[in-house]
């Protein structure tokens, strides 16, 4: 169900001791970003705010992620379970929202595989072209990207008109990479992208 005002007290309360657990996750990419607990309280907070709030069973009183840190997770939707005994809140984070200063509270756990892809193409900026086919993409300058992926489009294309569907699998990955290469070669990430799916999608 989704959490709303009118809805907190429909979740299992009795069953929870008054604290139910809240996992985090990023709303345009998926990842995992942390874990907390809530009481009803923090929910309200939480959606009247549109800032993340948990209970704090450590300092025993509300506290909102980024309270600190200024690295607020800006609520975009909140859900309960089948069972209504645990929360899923899909948030777009400031900045790091592990206090180590990561991403994510779960660092070591893989990330979403086109966030992972594209974090890995922004790392190969500056990059010795010689060692990476991405880097040497960069030194070519953003024309040279550009006309990848046109070419690369073609064959999308083709693969999907010749109903060659090994093919078109393949180039459509190969699509994707050089698409994400030109976002990064334009100070753009794929995130980006996503947030103008995200509106056209609201």
């Amino acid at each position: 169900m989704k959490i709303e005002l009118e809805t907190i007290d429909q979740l299992a309360w009795e069953k929870m001791s008054g604290l139910i657990p809240c996992t985090v996750q990023h709303a345009l990419t998926g990842e995992v970003l942390m874990q907390g607990y809530m009481n009803a309280e923090a929910i309200k907070e939480s959606l009247t705010t549109g800032k993340t709030t948990f209970y704090s069973r450590s300092k025993e009183r509300l506290w909102t992620k980024g309270e600190s840190s200024k690295n607020y997770l800006h609520l975009k939707g909140m859900y309960s379970d089948c069972d209504d005994d645990a929360l899923l809140v899909h948030a777009l984070p400031d900045g790091a929202t592990c206090h180590l200063g990561n991403r994510s509270c779960f660092d070591a756990a893989p990330k979403p595989l086109l966030h992972e892809l594209d974090t890995l193409i922004a790392g190969r900026k500056g990059a010795d072209a010689s060692e990476s086919y991405t880097a040497s993409l960069f030194a070519k300058g953003i024309k040279r990207a550009a006309q990848k992926v046109g070419e690369e489009g073609v064959e999308v294309a083709l693969a999907a008109a010749t109903e060659d569907k090994h093919e078109l699998v393949n180039e459509s990955a190969d699509l994707l990479y050089h698409l994400l290469v030109v976002l990064q070669a334009s100070e753009l990430s794929l995130e980006d992208v996503l947030e103008v799916l995200a509106k056209r999608r609201g």
